[in-house]
């Protein structure tokens, strides 16, 4: 039994039973038992492995994305940054890399991060050793200046509310105990304003999840770009519209039972596309487009081919397989999604469409 674990029965027989966010929040971010507090979880070594790991093609696209978006807004300076959960740097090193050349960035961005793992921070330091980065803890913290930001599988990581349907309302699904075991539970019926609307396309049984720490966050995103101007670039994977279970746990990549060993596994939920763009109101949201279509359309198999006339054998074959798994349908290519914001009358983001 994790210590976790433990804690959190004691919480339960005290208090009662615990929603799925506050559940999923001691999980992750406990001070001194969650997850993300307490390992790098990424790579080979870890529980999970992220598209800018895959591939150093990824992050030079979107890089090279963000950077034509500056120009198309007449390249203001100062300008933000800013990449919400950056995991290993890996991702915005890529950017960095491939941005260098575009005249005036570089020397116009300020350079920030949020995240919240003193873990990671750690080797985000050491893989952007090169550049002055400031870290802080939620978007709110942000400067009022133009703001060019990145989240990839950041809003999957934020903890949801899970709730079935009955004939004219809603039971919350909750984490209760049991013989000293967590196990899943539900509420008695209540009233949820912010599902007054799924009424009209679910059924009694029907599951819905929603987010309630992402408007927050997304509310100092557009409040930045709204009144400065810049964009957001959201990929992860989920859907336009929340329907069904997707809280998964995921241990040494491979599923896992969420209430099993909680602190010891990432724990993810698919992403509500629609939830956030209704949140980024006033900015204007492109429309959710599969991850492979976006890469492609910037040109991801011209990179990758340029890229494999100078490799081989094993690295050749390892560099084939990366392009397909971030863009063939079987793989990443449809289950992750892009969505892009922009103030009423930017330009389009590349790779996107209205």
């Amino acid at each position: 039994m994790t210590a976790l674990r433990d804690l959190l029965l004691d919480r339960i027989a005290t208090n009662g039973p615990l929603s799925g966010a506050d559940f999923m929040a001691e999980c992750l971010l406990h001070p001194t038992h969650g997850y993300y507090t307490t390992r790098d979880p990424l790579g080979a070594a870890g529980d999970f492995t992220t598209a800018p790991e895959i591939s150093q093609m990824f992050g030079e696209l979107l890089g090279l994305a963000l950077a034509q978006a500056w120009l198309d807004q007449g390249a203001p300076t100062p300008f933000t940054l800013a990449e919400l959960g950056p995991g290993r740097g890996t991702l915005m090193a890529d950017v960095l890399r491939a941005t260098a050349a575009v005249p005036g960035f570089h020397a116009g961005l300020s350079l920030h991060l949020i995240e919240a793992s003193p873990t990671l921070r750690k080797v985000q330091r050491e893989a952007l050793s090169p550049y002055d980065i400031t870290y802080v803890d939620s978007p709110k913290a942000l400067p009022e200046a133009p703001l060019f930001l990145v989240a990839n599988e950041f809003f999957d990581a934020l903890p949801v509310r899970q709730f079935v349907r009955d004939a004219a309302s809603w039971r919350e699904r909750q984490v209760g105990a049991r013989d000293g075991v967590l196990v899943f539970g539900l509420s008695a019926p209540v009233e949820v304003p912010a599902l007054a609307h799924r009424m009209e396309d679910t059924r009694p049984g029907d599951l819905v999840e929603i987010c309630p720490a992402a408007t927050g966050i997304l509310s100092a995103i557009t409040e930045r770009i709204a009144a400065h101007g810049g964009a957001a670039l959201v990929i992860d994977y989920g859907d336009w519209r929340s329907l069904g279970d997707t809280l998964q746990a995921m241990s040494g990549h491979k599923t896992a039972d969420p209430l099993a060993a909680p602190g010891e596994a990432d724990l993810t939920a698919h992403v509500d596309f629609e939830a956030l763009a209704e949140a980024a109101a006033p900015l204007t949201h492109s429309r959710l487009t599969p991850q492979g279509m976006f890469l492609e359309r910037l040109g991801i198999t011209e990179r990758a081919q340029a890229l494999a006339n100078r490799l081989s054998g094993a690295a050749l074959s390892d560099h084939v397989a990366a392009h397909r798994r971030l863009t063939h349908p079987d793989e990443m290519g449809t289950l992750f999604k892009v969505l892009g914001l922009t103030r009423a009358g930017s330009p389009p983001l590349p790779g996107l469409t209205s």
